[in-house]
């Protein structure tokens, strides 16, 4: 009945990564930022890290997608032809380091990445010139073959540039979308057979454009120093799961 599921997870929590993917969507949608995080930490409490991030990588990349084409006459295109640069560069390096990771040390690095993206203070970049964009992508793609989920290191390299509002959101998306491609070409190089789980990423990019949707019409009522409470909490307990998996699988 269940033949079209991949063999790393269960009709239980293939149903949780939809209906997250829903919510996250929704999230990122009110917010700008936080989905892609929240969304690695539900994946990483049920999937190894060999399947967790190339798959959340297509369902980011389609997330990021959708913003950049509703937002495509805000893009800064010559930023992200030099972040797009530095990403090949980062990609070709942080592809075997990815694959050579320990699942268990790659769990537990995952697990403190987060943490620090939820309550760590981060760094204010010294330069803006076309060096620091092209290492910028350099860095941050080599995280994202490792750990996942780097928006919010990419958002703030964006925004050291003075990009407020639809162009950082815009150009952000756009980012995102160039870098978590060239990881879903390198995972696919390294082997990872995206075909089974086609169907099920296709559900999770339909909720995800439903959650995009909604959030965009109702989350963003929510107060959001409530909102940064909660997510943190949240985010804290999901990643304490994390780690214990990898420690006592």
């Amino acid at each position: 009945m269940f033949d079209w599921l991949p063999s790393e997870t269960t009709p239980l929590f293939a149903t949780v990564l939809v209906l997250a993917s829903f919510f996250t969507s929704a999230l990122t949608a009110a917010l700008g930022l936080g989905g892609g995080v929240a969304m690695l930490a539900i994946m990483g409490t049920g999937l190894p890290v060999t399947s967790l991030l190339p798959v959340h990588g297509i369902v980011q990349l389609g997330s990021n997608f959708g913003r950049t084409v509703i937002q495509h006459r805000f893009v800064h295109w010559e930023l992200t032809g030099w972040f797009f640069a530095g990403s090949l560069v980062g990609i070709a390096i942080g592809g075997p380091v990815a694959t050579a990771l320990p699942d268990t040390a790659a769990k537990i690095a995952l697990a403190f990445f987060i943490l620090w993206s939820v309550h760590g203070r981060k760094p204010k970049p010294a330069g803006t010139g076309i060096a620091y964009l092209v290492g910028g992508g350099i860095i941050t793609s080599i995280g994202t073959m490792i750990v996942g989920a780097t928006g919010p290191l990419v958002a703030a390299l964006l925004s050291a540039r003075g990009l407020t509002k639809q162009p950082l959101i815009a150009t952000h998306a756009t980012c995102m979308v160039l870098q978590h491609g060239l990881k879903i070409l390198a995972f696919g190089l390294l082997g990872f057979a995206y075909a089974q789980w086609a169907p099920l990423l296709a559900a999770m990019i339909a909720s995800g454009v439903f959650g995009t949707w909604v959030g965009s019409r109702l989350l963003d009522q929510l107060p959001e120093s409530t909102f940064r409470f909660s997510f943190r909490i949240v985010m804290t307990l999901l990643s304490a799961q994390i780690i214990w998996n990898a420690l006592y699988p």
